[in-house]
């Protein structure tokens, strides 16, 4: 079992970047064995997948959403995923979730059994 815990949500005005981080513990340097994601959830609309990334940082996968301006990364050394928005926009407006998986990433929430508490991000002017 992995524990992961985000950071680096906040208030952000529209066009502007942020910065999400992931760092998991527990996980025994077993860190690059996990598939990893990220999630979404604004208020009243259910959690979405945002992008994906193999446990050696090689293989991505984004949602319509978020290809051209998000940017999912990882270092495993350091037992942490990242997650740079670009241009954000008021429709990006939720609170952020990181996944993990044992094995191969997945863009289905179900797939994954190890969940962040979450990072709200706020973008409005």
């Amino acid at each position: 079992q992995i524990q992961l815990v985000e950071s680096g949500g906040g208030l952000v005005e529209p066009g502007g970047s942020l910065s999400l981080s992931c760092t998991g513990s527990g996980s025994s340097n077993m860190f690059g064995l996990y598939g990893m994601a990220w999630f979404r959830q604004a208020p009243g609309k259910e959690r979405e997948f945002v992008v994906c990334i193999s446990g050696n940082g090689q293989f991505t996968e984004y949602a319509d959403s978020a290809k051209g301006r998000f940017v999912i990364s990882r270092v495993n050394p350091k037992n942490t995923i990242y997650l740079q928005i670009n241009n954000a926009k008021p429709e990006d407006t939720a609170r952020y979730y990181c996944a993990a998986r044992g094995g191969a990433m997945k863009t289905v929430a179900s797939d994954y059994n190890n969940w962040g508490q979450g990072t709200q991000v706020t973008v409005s002017s």
